[in-house]
């Protein structure tokens, strides 16, 4: 299942909505030269799917789009950067 997903700066946010009422969310705080990745939301119905790999992708893309380095505190963030390396060099 492709995501359409959006950003909503003023919220901090990169989420999107794969079914009526199924929201999917990626929320970040920025710091000088950082963005910190501290939530990872999918509904528990649509997890399995790939939805949150596509929402970190998405997001990583982003920050290395603005020069920024991550600090995954979210621990799911942690675990996918380390499962594909072509992020790492993102990494904080």
């Amino acid at each position: 299942m492709a995501l359409q997903i959006r950003h909503d700066e003023a919220a901090r946010q990169f989420w999107a909505e794969p079914l009526p009422g199924q929201r999917c969310e990626l929320d970040y705080m920025q710091r000088p030269g950082q963005v910190v990745f501290h939530h990872t939301g999918v509904p528990r119905a649509l997890e399995g799917r790939g939805l949150a790999a596509q929402l970190v992708t998405h997001g990583l893309a982003w920050a290395r789009a603005q020069g920024l380095k991550v600090v995954p505190s979210c621990s799911y963030v942690d675990a996918f950067m380390r499962r594909h390396p072509e992020w790492q060099d993102l990494r904080a």
